[in-house]
Formats: C-alpha cells, structure tokens, sequence
C-alpha cells in the first residue's frame, strides 16, 4: 500500500488556510477594519478622507459612511463592513461602536485561544455574557419622556459627528421635526422618520438650516406669470398629465381645408380651458402635478393666477399629502374643494442658484423639512449624514421611551457586573465571560485616547467611580476628566446600544468558529495574485487573504 497515489480531493493550487492558521488571519483581518475607524469615535474623534479612482472624495467620521466607501477585499472584513451596514439599517447610529466592539471581542478571544481555550467554549461564554449584559442594559434604562431628554440625546448623536458647533442649534431642528411627524397608535408612539425630508443647498453657513412645516418642493413654477406668492394656499395634488395623450399607435392628422386649422386648434384650446375650470372651481390656487403640465394650459392656469409646478417626485407627493391634508387625484373630475390641502404660504424663493418651492404654515403637518445650508458641498453632505443619524435616534428613543448614560458609563457598569457574574459561572466559560467584560472597556479607552487623555489612568479612575455604584460616570471629553453623564446630557437610545453589542457579539462568534477558508469555484482565474485588502493599501496589519 506504500506506493498507493494520493487522493486529491481540492483542486491543485486550490488557496486554503485551516486551523489556527485560518483563524489567527481572520481575526487579524476584523482587527484591521475595527483599527482603521477606531479615531473617529466620539466628539474628538478624527475624519477620514475617501478618495475613489476618479479623484471625488468623501470627508466623514461616520462608521456607516466610511466602511461604505472603502474598497474593502478580504471576506471577513466584508462581514465586520456588514455589521456596520446592519446597524447603519436597522438603529440609524452606533455603527462604529459596533465594529470596534466586534474587533475587541476577536482580540480578547485570540488570547483565550493561544491558551488552549476552544472556540466553541468561548462562544457559549460570549452568548453567556451578552443575556447578561441585557438584563444589565434594561436594569440600568432611563425614563425619556420631554424634550429636553431627546434634546440631550440628539446633541449626543451630532457631538459625535463633524458638525462644528452647531450641534445645539441642530439638535433643537430635530426634537421639532421628530415631534411634528410623531402620532400615536394603540395607545403607542411611533415615528416615521421617512416623513422628515431632509435637502441640503450649499451657499450661507450652517446656522441657516431652518426647520420648515411644511415641505420644499426642489422645483419652480411653471409660468413667470404665476404669482410667486400664494397666500392663504388652497392645494390640489394631481397625478395626471394636464396635457393631451398621444394615441398608442401612430395616427397623422391630415388638413385639406385651411379654414379648418383653426377649428383644430380651438379644440384643443377648449380641451385645456375646461381641465383649468374643473382646477378653478374646486377653489385650488395652488397646483402640484405629478406629470407634465402642457405650454396652454400653463398659460391658462397663469392667467387664472394659479401656481403650478410640475413632475414633482412620487415621494413628495405623498409627503405634501400627509403635510397639507389633500388628497391625491388622479382624475380631475374628482377634483373637490374636500380634496384641497392646506398651507399659509405657499412660495417661490432662490436659494443659491436654484429655485425651489416652499409650502409653508400648514396645520398639523406629518411631514416636515429640514433645509442644510453649509459652505461646501462637503459640509452639507456630512451635517446631512449628522443629521439623518440623529433624526433616527430621536425617532427610536420617542418610540421607545428609553435611554442610557453615553460617555462610556454603560460599557464601563456592563463591564464591572459581567465580571462579577462570571465568578458564579465557573468552568472554562468563565474566561470567556471574563474577555467579553475586558472587550467592552475598549469604548471609554478609545474616547479617552481620541480626546488625548491617559487612557490606563482614566480607565481606573472610571473602574473606581463605579464600584462606588455611580452608575453614571463617564468619559467627559470636553473636561478631559471622568464626570457624570446625567449632569452632562450625554445619553445614548438603548435600542442603539443593545444592537450594536448583539451584531458585534454574533459576527465575532461567526469569525470564531471558522477554521477553515478555500477558494470557491466562483473565484476562478479572476483572483489577482496575493489576493489580499487590494484597495486597503495603507490599512496595516492586513494579512494577505
């Protein structure tokens, strides 16, 4: 039997890695990507500049933004990327902290790992570990029920993010537009946060972002003979072409009289008149049309001194629907004064160099506007990043009443209790629960680090402020000390936080019990040579896939 052939079951030169070989690789890959975001945590964290292949860029310090952006190879670091997308999708922030956490769990696991501790084991004390930590979350939830609270909360959101200091004027913008749009079903608040248009206009500075009840319509009105000002507006929302349909297959229409042309003509002309008179006698002064408005009828709605807009988006259509009260008709015999919605102003104004409708004033909207104003197209973009993470915030924490201390406290309370659970525990598990507690500390470390702070002095002194039971103690970057968070307003939505621990808990768990990465079929020949993080050339630490 000594000469018997091998039997090959991969292909030959088929890329594999196994065992610890594999998994020291991927945790070193997760790792990679939790490093590369790890500074832009927190009110002093850092910005990242992106530039793709054509030379455009994206300046940002949100997680979400910047995993998006970068050109990322490597299948793990593609699931951690995936984490920040989920929590990006699902709570709307917090997507840094989850993949800081995720690569702190794979770190303190390496360690339990390199001692002869079996994945499986450390998996069973991690999933140990995160029901505790939620009894722990819920235990230690605050109330949030005025807004000053969801004030707090949204300013802690837009510290975070690159919004200069203006994150109080926005925070206030915010509260508002969460609470226009907020209703109550079964005796239940829910918010949705798609009914909050946000549009950004470069040009001004920052402290001219306004909060508009009401909605801008990114169009002008159709005739310069309209009125730009429409007080007092009656609106109709039609979703039908003031125009006259074409025939599906192609007729000629075919003139022998001359006399007749104006016959033609006129028809067509009374056809137009009589759509205007169905406009005019349900009381509209107002209308928005979803599809074309044709050169006459223009003219005849002018002349009736009505303001028209056309091809408005589907979306803002159902927007200015929930703003104004109208309904939306798509045949104009239906059209009613029942079917008006209602505004105090409706206006054509120039902002830069566009020109943009604004319905403002209306009753009770449950769909409102912010308008981001900024220097540059770089500024705008990013306050609107800012503030579409802290509309979501605000909208979870009114929905669900309830929130925890920021800065660092919850990780750092989570951290001490889960320590002490592990004792009654025992067995291998224990180590496990033990790393998961140690994995949580890496969030005040990296606030105090990004704040240039003594990161081993702050932790110990925020390790003694909670064995004296203050629960509440954090990292206070702007005093550059550990100072109280209830005083300070620095609160996080608890739905944030439980979502982040649980997607970083479960792609860590993933990436653990992976000991084994071959080469599919799919990849074929198309695989450059040494595979690797291509496009994350100047990450460091990447192991080569």
């Amino acid at each position: 039997m000594s000469g018997q052939m091998p039997i090959l079951i991969l292909k030959e030169g088929t890329k594999r890695e196994q065992g610890k070989d594999a998994q020291r690789g991927n945790i070193e890959a997760a790792k990679a990507i939790a490093d590369s975001i790890r500074t832009t945590l927190g009110p002093k964290g850092m910005d990242k500049m992106l530039v793709d292949s054509i030379g455009d860029i994206v300046i940002s310090n949100d997680g979400a933004t910047i995993l998006k952006e970068m050109d990322v190879d490597h299948p793990i670091a593609k699931m951690i990327v995936e984490v920040a997308k989920s929590q990006d999708s699902s709570v709307g922030d917090g997507t840094t902290t989850a993949v800081i956490l995720a690569g702190e769990f794979l770190k303190q696991a390496e360690t339990l790992l390199e001692q002869g501790v079996h994945s499986t084991v450390i998996a069973n004390g991690y999933r140990l570990a995160i029901n505790e930590a939620k009894k722990i979350m819920e235990a230690s939830s605050k109330s949030a029920s005025d807004d000053k609270t969801l004030r707090n909360i949204a300013t802690t959101a837009l510290a975070g993010k690159n919004t200069g200091s203006s994150y109080d004027f926005l925070a206030d913008l915010v509260v508002k537009a969460v609470d226009a749009v907020a209703e109550v079903r079964n005796n239940k608040i829910t918010v949705d946060y798609t009914n909050i248009k946000v549009d950004k206009k470069n040009g001004g500075s920052v402290s001219d972002t306004q909060f508009i009840e009401g909605l801008i319509i990114d169009k002008e009105r159709v005739h310069p003979k309209m009125p730009v000002v429409v007080k007092g507006a009656k609106i109709a929302l039609i979703d039908s072409a003031l125009e006259i349909k074409k025939t599906e297959i192609e007729a000629k229409v075919q003139i022998t009289d001359p006399s007749k042309i104006q016959d033609f003509l006129g028809q067509e002309s009374e056809t137009f008149k009589s759509m205007v008179e169905k406009i005019r006698k349900s009381g509209a002064n107002v209308v928005l049309a979803q599809k074309g408005i044709e050169d006459l009828a223009q003219h005849y709605l002018a002349k009736d001194g009505i303001y028209a807009v056309r091809r408005v988006k589907k979306s803002d259509m159902e927007k200015l629907a929930k703003a104004t009260g109208a309904k939306i008709v798509t045949n104009l015999d239906d059209l009613s004064k029942e079917s008006l919605g209602k505004a105090e102003k409706v206006e054509e104004k120039k902002i830069g160099d566009d020109r943009m409708t604004f319905i403002t004033g209306c009753a009770n909207p449950k769909a409102v506007n912010i308008l981001i104003r900024g220097a540059t197209d770089h500024v705008v973009s990013e306050i609107e990043r800012s503030l579409n993470d802290a509309i979501r915030v605000v909208s979870l924490t009114k929905e669900d009443g309830k929130y925890l201390y920021g800065g660092g406290a919850i990780e750092s309370e989570i951290s001490l209790r889960i320590r002490a659970y592990a004792n009654t525990v025992g067995g291998r598990e224990q180590l496990a629960i033990d790393a998961f507690a140690k994995a949580l500390e890496v969030i005040p470390r990296t606030l105090a680090e990004n704040a240039g702070m003594d990161p081993i002095n702050t932790l110990i002194k925020l390790k003694a402020e909670h064995e004296k039971g203050k629960q509440s103690a954090g990292i206070s970057v702007g005093e550059n000390s550990v100072g109280d968070m209830s005083a300070a307003g620095i609160f996080d939505p608890m739905r944030v936080k439980k979502h982040a621990l649980e997607s970083a808990m479960e792609v860590a768990i993933m990436i653990l019990r992976i000991d084994d990465v071959v080469a599919s079929k799919k990849s074929g020949a198309s695989e450059s040579p040494g595979g690797g993080m291509g496009g994350m050339g100047g990450m460091g630490g990447m192991p080569p896939y």
